[in-house]
Order: structure tokens, then sequence, then C-alpha cells
């Protein structure tokens, strides 16, 4: 491969920005501490997971021993027997939701998806490839769903066979829908259990409510059908991806034979990266359970140091329990474009993601954020 001396300078270039601002980020759910410097000798081969990793397939180069490996991690701490459970190693938690709304709909062919206002902006695009039945849920002030105005549109519908889509952290306030208080409300209507579907899209969440001492109910042992979890946010990639994890008898049902691979497919995008399966064995296998309650408690520690900053300089600070998304009131335009803040309506919120070793950043945004609210004030 032989490049102009033009374009290497721009690759140089784009170097020097990637080195600059590898850990800039405080307003979005990445973990950008990782070394993955062991695989790099793998990125000359054409890695491609096609099929499901469980069977033989006709494409040698495949990491389907490692992918095998991460769905027994994950099946463990989701609290589900991994011989039960099938998954795979997805592009990110977009294709995790889709997977399991999927399921939930070939379940339940004339079902409606519920899902809260707070859900990630995704879902209605997944709503459209799928075809599926939707009803918007209302969301409480606190950012989880509104369980009076679930019920009250499942109960107006008829629906039999609602498929429910939970939020284990909505995107911008990291709030968790309480799926025992769903179950229990879709109980109290005549609606047997067998009978609807329950999705956990837990994209951040999902990699730290297993390693706190009193997590909010979120795996299969207390109710869910399937979860998604990303891989680049708490444990951190630099090719976005995500896991996918569900019941296998149900699984079971979307399964399609593949004839020119020799092999089943239960995937949505069929040929898959088969490098991100090694990156997230990478990292499930070089940390111990000791190892992740420390990274994660320390990220929730800087969260907490974040709401107090906050609270001491008269500003609202909302973050729930087990949460490292620290919500504010949005500042001015200034403030948001220097942090690369998210923003949605009137509130930001910055993310206390693990290479976030120190108070530092930290410091400067809620600086910035006092100093924007002087100025108006004047």
């Amino acid at each position: 491969m032989s490049l102009s001396i033009t374009d290497q300078n721009k690759l140089d270039a784009f170097w020097a920005h990637c080195v600059k601002n590898q850990y800039f980020n405080i307003g979005y759910p990445e973990s950008a501490d990782f070394d993955y410097s062991i695989l790099e000798r793998f990125l000359r081969f054409s890695i491609n997971n096609c099929g499901d990793w469980a069977e033989y397939c006709n494409y040698l180069l495949n990491s389907f021993d490692f992918e095998k490996e991460v769905m027994e991690y994950f099946s463990n701490i989701f609290n589900i027997p991994f011989e039960e459970s099938w998954g795979y190693v997805t592009n990110g938690g977009t294709e995790s939701n889709m997977f399991g709304c999927y399921l939930g709909r070939e379940l339940f062919p004339d079902g409606t998806l519920y899902y809260s206002k707070d859900t990630h902006y995704s879902v209605a695009k997944i709503v459209k490839l799928l075809r599926i039945k939707s009803q918007l849920v209302n969301s409480k002030p606190n950012g989880e769903i509104d369980y009076d105005d679930l019920i009250k549109k499942i109960t107006l519908s008829g629906e039999l066979h609602p498929i429910i889509f939970a939020n284990i952290g909505t995107t911008v306030r990291g709030a968790i829908d309480n799926i025992s208080e769903i179950q229990n409300r879709i109980a109290a209507i005549g609606i047997p259990r067998e009978n609807y579907y329950l999705h956990a899209d837990a994209a951040l969440s999902g990699m730290i409510l297993p390693f706190v001492e009193n997590p909010q109910p979120f795996t299969f042992a207390e109710g869910i059908d399937s979860i998604g979890v990303s891989g680049h946010k708490m444990i951190g990639s630099p090719i976005p991806c995500g896991i996918v994890v569900a019941k296998k008898k149900n699984v079971d049902r979307i399964s399609v034979e593949i004839d020119y691979i020799a092999a089943h497919d239960k995937t949505i995008s069929g040929s898959r990266n088969g490098h991100t399966p090694l990156m997230m064995w990478a990292a499930v296998r070089s940390h111990s359970e000791a190892e992740w309650r420390r990274r994660i408690g320390h990220s929730l520690t800087m969260a907490n140091y974040a709401v107090d900053r906050f609270k001491a300089a008269g500003i609202d600070a909302l973050c729930h329990r087990n949460s490292i998304t620290v919500v504010f009131p949005k500042p001015s335009e200034w403030v948001w474009k220097k942090h690369c803040l998210a923003i949605s309506d009137d509130v930001a919120h910055l993310i206390t993601t693990a290479h976030h070793l120190d108070s530092s950043q930290i410091d400067q945004l809620i600086d910035d954020v006092i100093a924007d609210k002087n100025q108006r004030a004047a």
C-alpha cells in the first residue's frame, strides 16, 4: 500500500488530532482508557463472524471461540444459564435493541411496542424498519417511564401481547425503569407473564449494575427476555460495538439456514466484524470482578463529586442512584460547544467514564458553567 506525500501528511495530521483529543470526552458515554495493542497483529486478517458462533462455519477466519466465551461471560453477569441463552457481539446498541424488538415481534407478530419519550432515538428507527405497531409512553420528570401512562395505553388499546422496551439507564438522564413495577402493573390488568415481551436497553448501565452493592432489578432472573449493552461505553473499544443476550428458546424461532457458508444465521447483520469479539474477550478476560468494581466505583465517586460541586454553586444537578450521568441546566452555547456536551431541551449532562482519573476535566466544565451562570445573572 502506497500513499502520496499529501495523503500521508493528511493521515499524520489526523493522528495528531486523535492523540490531542483522545480523552476529550465528558459529554458522551465513551471510555477511552483501553489498550488493545496485543490484538493489533490481527488487523492483517479479514475476520468475519458470519452466522452462529455455536456452529461450524465454512468461513474459517472467524473468532467464534472467543465470541462464545464473551457470551458466556455476559450470560453469567445477566443471570441466565449459558445453555438457556444465546446472543452475539453486535455493531452497537441500536443493533442490540433491534434484535430484542425483532424477537418480541416474532414471538407476538401482532403485538405493540411500548417505549417512553426518554428512550434512545434509534428505537423510532427500529419501529419503522421492523414495521411494528408502537405506542409512545410519557416519561416522569426524572426520566423513568410513566407507569400509569403505560398501563393506560395498554388497557385502552386492548393489547393482549405488549412488547415492552425498558430503559436501564436513559440516554439523557440515566434513569432506570423499574422492571419489577412494570411486571406488577401488567399482572394487575390480567395479562400473564408469558403473554408479553420485555426487552432491556442497558447500553451504559449494563456494565455498572452487575458490580455495585445494591443494583436496581435488570437481569433475566428478575424477568427480562433480552438485554443489550454497549462495548464502547463502560468497557471501552476503538470500534463501536455491543452485546445482546436473549433466551435461546426465543432466538431459535428466527434461525435461517445459509447453504453457501454451511451454517445457520440468527443475527441482524449476517457478516459481522470478527475483531470486536476479540476486543470484548480481551477486556473481560483481563479484568477481574474486583477490578471492574474499582473502576466503576471510581466513576460513581466522580459523578457524586460533580453533583456536590454543582449544588455548592447553587446549580440544580441530578444523578440517579448507580448512575454516572450527571444532569444539569443547559448552559450557553459557548460552554456546551467548548466541552462537547450532549444537550436535550433545557438540560445537558456530563458522564464520568473511567478515563477521568481525576476531577480536572470535571472542574474545568463546572467552572465554565458557574461563570456562564454569573454572566447571565449580571
